[in-house]
């Protein structure tokens, strides 16, 4: 009986492993870095708006389906907020969905938080922003999902691509 029991145990490792193997799945790290207010020039008047990465819209996180996305979030502003991943549906990892004071409590000032985000089914282009009174306004930044390695898109595939955020 303890010999089956061992070969067993053997032939599920070896099954487990194999499988690992055959995943086509990447991790990815992106570094967000949420600055305070820099000056915004429209209409000749100015605001104050909160970016990430010195930029507006924030940065385009760009991979594939079934890919898991670790985005450490530094807050550098002066208010607290969270990340929403927008049309993620995040299977099995909901605290990571973003919502403030549901999922979640805001990242305060000074502090970081890593987002560990799952892409299972998801295809096309998403969005994330903030989830925080007004920095919704203007923390956001585009999610590009491509296909699998081994997958075409499931409609004619584009000559080219362009990320229009509006």
């Amino acid at each position: 009986m303890g010999l089956q029991q061992g070969l067993v145990k053997w032939f599920v490792g070896v099954l487990f492993l194999g499988t690992l193997l055959l995943c086509n799945a990447d991790v990815h790290h992106y570094d967000f870095f949420v600055s305070t207010r820099v000056k915004f020039y429209e209409d000749v008047q100015h605001n104050d708006i909160v970016v990430v990465n010195d930029s507006y819209p924030g940065p385009e996180i760009r991979v594939r389906r079934g890919d898991t996305v670790f985005v450490n979030v530094h807050n550098q502003g002066n208010d607290g907020f969270t990340i929403h991943w927008h049309g993620v549906k995040q299977p099995r990892n909901p605290w990571f969905d973003g919502l403030e004071f549901i999922t979640q409590c805001p990242i305060q000032p000074g502090t970081n938080f890593t987002y560990k985000v799952v892409l299972s089914g998801e295809i096309g282009t998403l969005w994330w922003h903030a989830h925080s009174d007004w920095t919704r306004g203007s923390v956001h930044g585009a999610i590009v999902i491509l296909p699998a390695q081994d997958e075409t898109y499931p409609f004619p595939t584009p000559d080219t691509e362009q990320t229009n955020i509006l």
